[in-house]
């Protein structure tokens, strides 16, 4: 009864979801392509047989990127698999074309009511369906179950935010957590709070995100860069909407220091001579970043205008898609975006595979258990503000001693946390073997 009143909404809610999508499509163009497909109407079609389609739903660009690991293993375990990749952004459906193969289908997921779920298991048919990480909809489980499609979360993460959200609506949220076949957790609180929603659990097996790979090519571009660059690099890392404004008060009060300070008394003179990289998490912010720089006083070069190297100037813009690789290899120390206003933080394993330091703000209770991890391993620093997190970005500049030891901890935390991949697919194998 109470999934029907869901249904219903969620029904009620198309011509909103319509609208919405329009709205990103402004700013977004991706959010236009092949609309009707998020309520179950699909042009594209599978010739694989049911026997070999594995599909993997990865909602966004993080899932996606954790989801290009995992794809690579499970061709391995399973020969002859073909892939059904669905997403819920734009951002992520581009990404997630580098991991299509011939005969591989990529798609939208289906909007959760009851008709487009169906039409989309109808003209699919998966042997199994993987989500990613936190993507669950109580019409898609329970219709996967009516049809038995056993239907898995993998690399399972549920911060205790979530928790008590999905305990408000238990309900709804009970039943669908119950209804899934298997769950493989990123850490063992992880499985805890999912077992407290019933969820199936059926191990711990890391977080897939350790195996990913950065792109050498951007890599060795973004450390020439670096060794070329006259000043240390500062980046703010996929910032989110009210952060980059604490950045630019703390670079304005630092510049201020240093102005009015003599040589022998400038304590932050590293900090004025520092060169400043900010990366918004979302593309449709590029402007509005660039804006909000030069109405407080600086210069701004966009990497979209770079041709041999970056351009002189205050700050530098990150506005490009899928290269945090090369964006955390220019930097000497990072800051993390999300994290100093209460969003949740954001997943600071790339940047420790790229052997960037992180200094984070009080807010990651999305990624509790990464870092803490990096904590741990001396990879990562938390800090109360931002002006203390811009202080102890600056103090590590100081000390090359301090920062090379802090860039072989997020190495060392890397490589001594990789194998969810292997361990993941092997999980889905036996499944499927049973």
């Amino acid at each position: 009864m109470m999934r029907a009143l869901y249904s219903l909404l969620m029904w009620l809610l198309q011509p909103a979801m319509r609208h919405k999508l329009r709205r990103r499509a402004i700013a977004e163009p991706g959010y236009a392509q092949a609309v009707e497909e998020r309520f179950g109407y699909y042009s594209v079609s599978c010739h694989a047989p049911a026997s070999t389609l594995v599909w993997v739903h990865a909602v966004s660009l993080g899932e996606t990127r954790a989801a290009a690991v995992l794809v690579g293993q499970l061709r391995r375990v399973l020969p002859g698999m073909q892939l059904l990749l669905t997403h819920g952004t734009a951002t992520g459906r581009e990404q997630g074309t580098v991991l299509l193969q011939e005969g591989d289908v990529q798609a939208w997921q289906p909007w959760d009511t009851q008709g487009a779920v169906k039409r989309f298991l109808t003209h699919f048919r998966p042997r199994i369906g993987l989500l990613m990480e936190t993507e669950i909809w109580p019409n898609l489980v329970a219709q996967c179950r009516a049809d038995g499609i056993p239907l898995c979360l993998v690399n399972a993460r549920l911060s205790e935010k979530s928790l008590r959200q999905a305990q408000r609506i238990a309900w709804l949220s009970h039943p669908a957590y119950q209804g899934l076949r298997a769950v493989w957790a990123q850490t063992a609180d992880d499985a805890a709070r999912l077992t407290q929603l019933g969820a199936p659990v059926q191990g711990v097996l890391g977080n897939l995100k350790f195996d990913a790979t950065p792109d050498a090519d951007q890599i060795q571009q973004g450390r020439a860069w670096r060794q070329a660059t006259q000043r240390p690099v500062v980046l703010f890392a996929v910032s989110r909407e009210g952060e980059e404004y604490l950045l630019l008060q703390e670079i304005q009060r630092l510049m201020a220091l240093a102005a009015v300070e003599s040589a022998q008394q400038a304590t932050e003179k590293i900090a004025f001579r520092a060169q400043w990289l900010i990366v918004p998490r979302h593309p449709q912010r590029f402007d509005e970043v660039e804006q909000l720089c030069v109405a407080q006083g600086f210069t701004v070069s966009r990497r979209s205008r770079w041709r041999q190297r970056p351009q002189t100037a205050d700050i530098w813009l990150g506005d490009s898609m899928q290269e945090m690789a090369l964006y955390y290899a220019l930097a000497d120390v990072a800051l993390l975006g999300g994290s100093f206003l209460p969003l949740g933080g954001q997943n600071l394993i790339e940047a420790a595979a790229c052997e960037c330091p992180i200094i984070m703000g009080p807010h990651t209770f999305n990624f509790a258990q990464a870092v803490s991890l990096a904590q741990d391993a001396g990879a990562a620093f938390c800090e109360p503000g931002m002006r203390q997190a811009v202080e102890h970005a600056i103090a590590l500049l100081r000390d090359p001693a301090a920062l090379l030891a802090t860039r072989q901890a997020a190495t060392n935390m890397t490589l001594n946390h990789q194998g969810a991949a292997q361990r993941t697919a092997c999980a889905v194998q036996k499944l499927l073997l049973r």
